[in-house]
């Protein structure tokens, strides 16, 4: 076989599984108290440049849910990390929303080691990293530790620790160490959380005006990660985002989970290759739009969830499902 042939047959196959790999990091940001109202409110309004750049450049939408029984954010954003839901024997069963007690984790309150995203990246030798602005994060840490994590049977052994980088603190530090930790030793999968619009809501109430500026804040921060991505020589072209958020909210709370106000969150994915449109419309056959409803887990086609920010986040990367995770278990959400 000429030389040349076999060249170019070893580039195409390398090509080949660079493609089938995906992407080699994702960022996924979480808006603690996003609700859809207010964001397309004042994304009509001009208000927030960033996330109308989502909305023209993201497989997207603004009718997603939150969990189905809970509206609050400590047990919604372990869905995101588990990709399941809340309650049930299915569940994560993390329904407290206050720092965890000392020792306790997510395994030992439901009895059981429940894996997450982490696990999956980690064990595969990759990178993971947690920004938080909420001291109640520390759950994440201290369940996935190399105390608390389960053992590595996934190739070499990566150890048990299975978030190498976790920080806590308010947005602006946050912000600049997610830039820094990207720039200069990226993580490849990294969980990001701002907390300023539910403190806002819970103090001056969803909608009022320090709310709105909270929201216009936090797409300034959303700004500098997206000009990242897009400008980086390591991440321009490897890297997708997805947003989302945890609740809703009205008056100051965002508890009661039957109301739409508090249910109703976006959830988008931009990247190099993704989709532009509407998520439901490109998964016509595993999603179903839910108007204003609230349909349960039982759905065949269930909702798009906050949910399935652990499993979409490994489908882009090229690794498999989280073990024992029902949302988005056979990674069918389509965003290229």
């Amino acid at each position: 076989m000429p030389r040349m042939r076999i060249t170019l047959i070893v580039a195409f196959w390398v090509y080949g599984c660079l493609i089938a790999r995906g992407a080699e990091y994702v960022i996924a940001v979480s808006v603690d108290g996003l609700g859809s109202t207010y964001l397309q409110t004042l994304v009509d309004a001009g208000r927030l440049p960033h996330f109308k750049q989502l909305e023209v450049e993201s497989a997207g939408t603004t009718n997603a849910r939150a969990d189905f029984n809970i509206t609050v954010t400590l047990p919604n954003h372990t869905s995101m990390i588990t990709s399941r839901r809340i309650t049930e024997p299915e569940g994560h069963n993390w329904s407290s929303n206050t720092d965890p007690a000392k020792g306790v984790t997510i395994h030992s309150n439901k009895g059981v080691y429940v894996p997450s995203v982490f696990d999956v990246v980690h064990d595969h030798g990759l990178r993971t990293g947690v920004w938080a602005t909420k001291t109640k994060f520390a759950l994440f840490k201290v369940s996935y530790d190399d105390l608390h994590g389960a053992p590595d049977k996934t190739g070499p052994d990566n150890g048990r620790n299975k978030v190498d980088y976790f920080v806590c603190a308010k947005s602006p530090v946050l912000t600049d160490s997610v830039i820094s930790m990207m720039t200069t030793q990226p993580c490849h999968f990294a969980f990001v959380h701002f907390g300023d619009g539910d403190a806002a809501g819970h103090t001056h109430g969803w909608g009022s005006e320090p709310y709105n500026a909270a929201l216009i804040t936090i797409d300034g921060y959303l700004g500098r990660i997206m000009d990242l991505i897009a400008t980086n020589p390591v991440l321009k072209g490897r890297t997708d985002l997805i947003v989302t958020a945890d609740h809703g909210g009205a008056g100051k709370d965002h508890s009661d989970a039957t109301k739409p106000i508090d249910y109703t969150i976006p959830f988008y994915v931009w990247g190099t290759g993704i989709t532009r449109g509407d998520l439901y419309a490109l998964n016509t056959g595993t999603r179903k739009e839910p108007g204003t409803g609230r349909p349960d887990y039982s759905e065949l086609n269930p909702p798009i969830r906050n949910g399935d920010v652990g499993n979409l986040a490994l489908s882009l990367l090229g690794l498999p499902s989280i073990p024992g995770s029902t949302i988005d278990v056979k990674q069918d959400l389509k965003v290229k």
